[in-house]
């Protein structure tokens, strides 16, 4: 990982003792709860490594929970995040694991809201950087930096051709693209970092492309 300025090293303006376990934790937990449209009800968070070993003394765990709930690294309400999420109805477990992940940061975040779930697994690179690398089980790797657009599909000939073609309608550039599936033949998962903030009418004809399932928009920032 290649840092840019001072501020990369240092993290950003934040709530807590440390950018990698405390600033990264809380992006996690913000990037979560965009990815899931909003609070979930319910989240299992599951805590590896360093995490693990940490996370009561550097704030990870109020960090995770702060950016759940929509605070951002230098939202004072983080520190009393686990009051917060009592006064939000939010309910809340942590769970240390001893498996080893590709990084020591590493936490697993199982949202639920009715019959609504999402599983992401988010790592804290330093400098409060994060990248997510997985959700519902399907390998990513997006930063949060960029506005990103997570489009599962139908894994067959033409249908990342389709959505990439309305995508340069718009004149929306791509800075970074993957594709992730299970099996061959099945649900695909095309995950697509863009440049500018995509217009809601484009979203929805996104939508409409035939083998595509479901999109899901994320905000950087």
């Amino acid at each position: 990982m290649k840092f840019k300025s001072v501020f990369d090293i240092i993290g950003p303006v934040m709530v807590g003792p440390s950018s990698s376990h405390t600033a990264g934790a809380a992006r996690i937990g913000l990037l979560a709860r965009s990815l899931f449209g909003g609070q979930p009800d319910k989240v299992d968070i599951y805590l590896y490594g360093s995490f693990r070993d940490t996370y009561q003394g550097h704030a990870t765990d109020v960090a995770l929970l702060g950016g759940i709930l929509g605070y951002d690294t230098d939202d004072e309400r983080i520190i009393n995040a686990k009051k917060e999420a009592e006064n939000n109805n939010l309910t809340y477990s942590f769970i240390e694991m001893n498996e080893e992940r590709s990084h020591p940061n590493t936490a697993v975040l199982h949202l639920y809201k009715g019959e609504e779930e999402l599983v992401i697994e988010g790592v804290s690179i330093g400098g409060g950087k994060i990248e997510l690398v997985s959700i519902n089980g399907y390998n990513i790797n997006i930063s949060g930096n960029y506005h990103a657009l997570l489009v599962f599909h139908k894994d067959e000939f033409g249908t990342i051709a389709r959505v990439t073609t309305k995508l340069g309608d718009e004149k929306l550039n791509i800075s970074q693209m993957s594709v992730s599936r299970k099996e061959k033949g099945q649900v695909a998962l095309m995950t697509v970092e863009l440049d500018d903030t995509i217009l809601p009418g484009a979203l929805e004809e996104i939508r409409a492309v035939k083998g595509v399932d479901r999109v899901i928009e994320m905000t950087g920032g």
